[in-house]
Formats: C-alpha cells, structure tokens, sequence
C-alpha cells in the first residue's frame, strides 16, 4: 500500500508511548501527528487526506470510547486502531460494534499495529473515493430538469415509454426525448447503467 498523502492520528497521553508508535510509523514511510488528548487532537488541523486515528482507550478528560462516540455523532468516519494497556473483552466489544478496526493490547507487536493501520488508510480511501462519486452522482442529478427526474425513476424501474407516457399524460416522443436527455445528463451508456446510478444515489441519501 502506497503511504503517499495519507496521515496517521495518534492519541496517547504516554509520552514515550507516542514516541514509539511514531517512530514505527515514520520508519515505514507514514506522516503522523501525535497529541496527548482528545481534546488537543480535535483543536489540531486534520488534512483532506486518507488517514487512520491510532486512539489509547484510557485518556485525561474524555476517553477513547466516549470520543469515537462523539465523532460517531458528527459522522466523522476517520478509521480507528484501539491500543489499551487495561484491555478487557465487554471495551473491546463495544469499540468493535461501534466501528473500530482493531482493538491491541498493549504490548502489541508492531506488525500488528502496522497492518490494522494500513488496513485503516485503505478504508478511508475507499470512503473518500464512494464520498466524491456520490457527489459527482448528485450534481449531474441537480442538473436535470424537474420533468426529466419526473421521468428517470419509471425509467430506472424498466417501464416503456408508452407506459409513463400514460402514466404521465404526455406524448411518447416527449417522453423519449427526456429519457434521451437524463441517459446523457446521467453519463450512463445503457438502462443497467442508469438502474445502478439510482440506486447509488438512494442509499446515499439513506446513510448516516
């Protein structure tokens, strides 16, 4: 995996600890940013990169669970990598259901640390990339005029141009003409095209 414009978060408040963690991370070819709480990680700027947040649980003021609930809450889908020195089974089942990657007790092997980490960049470089189609999705959709998004839902849904011609009262050649116009505003080649499109956009609209 290439670490080229990605950034890994650390959130330790043992100095040493974080020392270690960045120092594995550097040697590797990762850039990393490193705070002793929560709260200093969130006044910090955070780059429009991949990253991945490597988070202690067990921190002054708020913990590492109550802080990936908060950026839960303000649908901040930075990938997590829990590291613990009091780790037990019920913490490492909720920050797991809760959406963290990986859950290390500490000591953990670096390989360990290094592959949840780099598991963590890939899935917000998935995220990333989902996050721009859906809005490049989106604004062909602002273009169409309201009758062609009027007429791009029966058309997705496999109905003739006869059927919404008379579902619509309006003529068939109207009604080609517009489907003509969304399959071209829409960028899709053939009816499978435009079916996926929709959908695509109807679970993002439906997402956290």
């Amino acid at each position: 995996m290439s670490t080229d414009q990605s950034i890994v978060f650390i959130v330790d408040d043992d100095p040493s600890m974080r020392a270690s963690i960045e120092s594995l991370l550097r040697s590797v070819g990762h850039s990393t940013r490193a705070f002793a709480t929560t709260h200093e990680f969130s006044l910090g700027e955070q780059p429009d990169v991949p990253g991945c947040l490597v988070l202690d649980v067990r921190l002054p003021g708020r913990s590492g669970l109550e802080f990936q609930q908060q950026l839960a809450r303000s649908n901040n889908r930075l990938p997590i990598v829990f590291i613990t020195g009091h780790g037990d089974v019920p913490m490492s089942v909720t920050a797991m259901k809760a959406g963290a990657i990986e859950f290390l007790v500490k000591p953990f092997r670096d390989q360990d640390l290094l592959d949840a980490v780099h598991r963590g960049i890939e899935i917000d470089r998935a995220h990333r990339a989902e996050a721009t189609m859906l809005a490049e999705l989106r604004q062909r959709f602002e273009s169409l005029t309201p009758r062609e998004r009027q007429i791009m839902a029966p058309v997705a849904a496999g109905r003739l141009n006869k059927q919404i011609a008379a579902e619509l009262d309006l003529s068939e050649i109207t009604v080609k003409i517009h489907r003509a116009q969304v399959m071209r505003k829409m960028q899709a080649n053939s009816l499978p095209d435009l079916v996926r499109i929709v959908d695509r956009l109807a679970a993002g609209t439906t997402k956290p």
